[in-house]
């Protein structure tokens, strides 16, 4: 019951949190409320020495820790998730593994989630896509 007060009583600061995820990589970008001004940024190859490591839940947890620490010096404790895959033409519509266990930590890290959107590009028209190759090549 105290607590429950005591976070009524707590004013809700929110950023916008766009986390980019591919099989390569997991970019996190957070923003104000507006979407103009960045709070913090980082990356999963930020994290790891390894180009191979980058896309790994385990490299996105840690750069989720580092974009955690800079958002409770700028006083932000809530967040609107967009999440994004490559998509488009011939991309990904899915997001890479880093994407869920970003927004796993940062909820576990005491953040309140507001929403979680998928803003992923998608392909509407344009040019033809590639196909596979038929036959014994040699």
């Amino acid at each position: 019951m105290r607590q429950d007060r005591q976070e009524s009583q707590t004013k809700l600061r929110w950023g916008i949190c766009h986390i980019f995820s591919t099989y390569n990589n997991t970019v996190i970008h957070v923003t104000d409320i507006t979407g103009s001004e960045t709070l913090a940024i980082s990356s999963g190859g930020q994290v790891v020495k390894t180009h191979r490591l980058e896309s790994s839940p385990t490299a996105a947890m840690m750069a989720a820790k580092k974009i955690e620490e800079r958002l409770r010096e700028q006083g932000i404790n809530g967040l609107h998730v967009r999440i994004r895959a490559s998509g488009g033409h011939e991309g990904p519509n899915n997001p890479g593994p880093g994407a869920q266990a970003v927004v796993r930590t940062l909820s576990r890290d005491g953040f309140r989630i507001g929403f979680i959107e998928d803003v992923t590009r998608t392909h509407t028209g344009g040019c033809r896509k590639s196909h596979a190759r038929r036959g014994r090549r040699v």
